[in-house]
């Protein structure tokens, strides 16, 4: 696949996605966008990844296409990964719904370290085999690089919980955003996600697919 441009519904400051661990995600979450294009194959390495050229001055989403930081990702994967990452002088983001398993590695500061947390409660059902929510947000809050967490897809939350949630694990920024492949997830009311917002600390960027929820 290569270095390919950010076109898609991702996020508008990325420049280019690059993917090292292809394959079906370990998370296995139920409205995992990649599952659009069919069956994944089992989950491997692309050695060739590593002979691409990652320019300089772009920012690159760094394993959008499948979670390099779950606990079934041969460490030895990423740290490959990373490495040819600071080969190029480059920004980097990178989004995992483990991030306890930042701390297995030295990750610069030109890294923005994000994580997924679509609400404080569990629907096990949706969320695969993922850390629950609130252990999400407890690693998230121990990190001191540039950090953000996405609540996208929201799923319906308990308002005071899920925004004291999200405020104590110290985000840059909070994006959020709705499940955009038809999935239908338990989704909260438009008031409802106003509110949150409301309550919430620091830079909020509300995504385009929002404006589908009433």
């Amino acid at each position: 696949m290569g270095l390919n441009k950010s076109t898609g519904n991702m996020y508008f400051f990325v420049t280019h996605t690059w993917n090292t661990v292809k394959g079906k995600c370990p998370h296995d979450c139920s409205y995992c966008y990649m599952k659009r294009w069919g069956e994944q194959k089992a989950v491997r390495f692309d050695e060739s990844e590593l002979k691409i050229d990652l320019g300089e001055g772009d920012f690159i989403f760094v394993g959008s296409s499948c979670d390099l930081f779950a606990d079934a990702i041969p460490r030895e994967w990423t740290t490959k990964t990373l490495y040819h990452c600071l080969k190029h002088q480059n920004k980097y983001l990178l989004q995992t719904k483990n991030p306890a398993n930042y701390f297995n590695f030295h990750i610069p500061t030109n890294f923005i370290l994000g994580t997924t947390i679509e609400t404080n409660r569990w629907y096990g059902d949706i969320m695969g085999n993922t850390p629950q929510p609130l252990q999400r947000a407890i690693s998230l809050s121990q990190h001191t690089n540039r950090k953000f967490i996405t609540i996208e897809p929201v799923l319906d939350f308990d308002l005071k919980s899920f925004a004291d949630m999200i405020n104590m694990a110290r985000p840059d920024w909070v994006n959020i955003g709705a499940d955009s492949g038809n999935n239908n997830l338990p989704e909260p009311p438009k008031e409802k996600i106003e509110a949150l917002i409301k309550l919430l600390n620091g830079k909020i960027t509300i995504k385009k697919n929002m404006k589908r929820i009433k």
